[in-house]
C-alpha cells in the first residue's frame, strides 16, 4: 500500500493511539445502549424511543464512513482522526451537559455518530501506513480489539456512573474521553509517508472500483458479520431461555469468550503475516465458521453441552476474520484509495450487523434456534466462494 517504514518504537505508539482512538470511539457507540434502562426511568421513555436513541450514531457512522475515507486519502490521518473523533466529544459532551428533548438528543447522537466515523479509516490508515506488509497483519489485528476494549471500557463505567449520577453524568464520561485522546492524537501521531508522485502530479490514480476484486472482497467480509452477530445478539436470550442459565452467569460467560475473540483477531493476523496472504487465511476461516455455526445447530437439536461448547467456538471463530479483510481491502485498494476502501469495508459490514438480528429474530421466532444457527452457517458458505483469493496471488505476484 505505502513504502516499507520503520520508524523503531515510535510506530507502536502511533497504533496504541491509533487502537485507543478507536476504542474511545466505541465506548461512545456501543456504550449507549447501557444507558438505556435509567434513561427511560429518568426521561419517560418508551422502548421505542429508547431503540431509536440508540440507532442514532450508527445510523449517523454509516452515512459518513466513505467520506471520511476519502477525506484520510486526502488530508492526512492525523487531522482527520483528531478533528472527528474532537468533535464527536464536544457534541456528545454538550448532549451530557445541556436539557435537551429527545428529537435534539436524537440529532446530537446522530452527528456525534457521523463525526467519530473518521477514526474507522483513518486509524486503520495511519496502522496500514507505518508498518511493513510482514507486520501488518498483526498490527491491525491489535487494531481491531479496540471494540471489545471500547465496549468493555463503556459497561465498567457507564452503569455505576449512571446509577450514581444520572445518565447524563455517565453520557460526559465518553464525551470527555473522546476529547482526550483527539488532544492526544494531535499532538503525538505523525502521518505516514506518501509515495513520490510519478509523472504528472495531477493524474489521478484510476478507481479501484473499476475491477470486481473489491467488490468481492466486500461482499464476502459483510456475509462473514452475520455468524458475528447471530452469536453476539442471540447467545445470551438463548443460554438464558433454552439453557436455564442467570443472566449473571451468561454475562461473566460472554465476556471472558470476548477476551478469546479479541486474541483470535491478533492470531490471525500474525498467521496472514506468515503466510503472506490476508485472503487465504480468511477464506479457511469462512470454511470453519460454517462448520461451527452448523455444530451450534446440532449442539442445540441434541446434546446441550456440545451447544456451549460450540458457542464458545463460533463467538471466537466469527470475529477472527474482520481484520484480515480490512487490511486486504487496503492493500488491493493502493494508497491513493486505502481510506475509502476501509470505509467502503466498513460500510457493508456495518449493514450486515445491523440487518442480522431482526432477519434471524424473524427465523427464531419462539424456539426455533436451531434453525437460525443453520441460516446463519449458509453466509460464510457463500463468503468462501466469494473470497478473491486468486486476485490477492497474482497482485502479489
Amino acid at each position: 500500500m505505502v513504502p516499507v517504514v520503520t520508524v523503531g518504537r515510535r510506530r507502536w505508539l502511533i497504533l496504541g493511539l491509533g487502537l485507543l482512538a478507536q476504542a474511545a470511539s466505541c465506548a461512545f457507540l456501543y456504550g449507549i445502549p447501557f444507558l438505556v434502562p435509567v434513561l427511560r426511568e429518568a426521561e419517560g421513555l418508551s422502548l421505542a424511543a429508547a431503540g431509536a436513541v440508540v440507532a442514532a450514531p450508527s445510523i449517523g457512522l454509516l452515512l459518513t464512513l466513505i467520506v471520511w475515507g476519502a477525506a484520510a486519502d486526502r488530508y492526512g490521518e492525523r487531522l482527520i482522526m483528531a478533528l472527528g473523533l474532537g468533535a464527536s466529544g464536544l457534541l456528545v459532551s454538550y448532549a451530557a451537559s445541556a436539557s435537551v428533548s429527545l428529537p435534539v438528543l436524537f440529532a446530537v447522537f446522530l452527528l456525534a455518530g457521523a463525526a467519530t466515523a473518521s477514526v474507522n479509516a483513518a486509524s486503520g490508515r495511519v496502522v496500514m501506513g507505518w508498518f511493513s506488509a510482514g507486520e501488518r497483519g498483526t498490527a491491525m489485528g491489535l487494531r481491531q480489539t479496540a471494540q471489545p476494549i471500547g465496549v468493555g471500557i463503556a459497561a465498567l463505567a457507564l452503569p455505576p456512573l449512571a446509577q450514581a449520577h444520572g445518565w447524563q453524568a455517565a453520557l460526559l464520561f465518553p464525551g470527555l474521553l473522546a476529547i482526550a485522546v483527539a488532544v492526544l492524537v494531535a499532538a503525538l501521531v505523525t502521518d505516514p509517508p506518501r509515495p513520490e508522485p510519478t509523472g504528472s502530479a495531477t493524474v489521478k490514480p484510476p478507481s479501484p472500483y473499476r475491477e470486481p476484486t473489491l467488490w468481492r472482497l466486500h461482499g464476502a467480509s459483510a456475509l462473514l458479520v452475520v455468524p458475528q452477530f447471530a452469536v453476539s445478539a442471540f447467545a445470551p436470550v438463548y443460554l438464558v431461555a433454552v439453557r436455564g442459565w442467570s443472566p449473571l452467569a451468561a454475562g461473566w460467560f460472554l465476556a471472558a469468550v470476548q477476551v478469546l475473540g479479541a486474541l483470535a483477531r491478533i492470531g490471525s493476523g500474525y498467521w496472514s503475516d506468515r503466510v503472506g496472504s490476508r485472503l487465504r487465511p480468511m477464506r479457511r476461516l469462512a470454511v470453519a465458521s460454517a462448520a461451527v455455526m452448523l455444530l451450534v445447530a446440532a449442539g442445540d437439536a441434541t446434546v446441550p453441552w456440545l451447544a456451549v461448547i460450540a458457542l464458545v467456538l463460533a463467538a471466537v471463530i466469527s470475529v477472527s476474520d474482520n481484520g484480515l479483510g480490512f487490511t486486504a481491502s487496503a492493500e488491493l485498494a493502493g494508497h491513493a484509495w486505502a481510506g475509502r476502501a476501509m470505509g467502503a469495508q466498513n460500510t457493508g459490514q456495518n449493514i450486515a450487523a445491523a440487518a442480522t438480528p431482526p432477519l434471524l429474530g424473524l427465523v427464531i421466532g419462539d424456539t426455533r434456534y436451531a434453525l437460525a444457527f443453520c441460516v446463519a452457517a449458509v453466509f460464510p458458505l457463500l463468503a468462501i466462494w466469494l473470497t478473491p483469493v486468486r486476485a490477492e496471488h497474482d497482485r502479489r505476484r
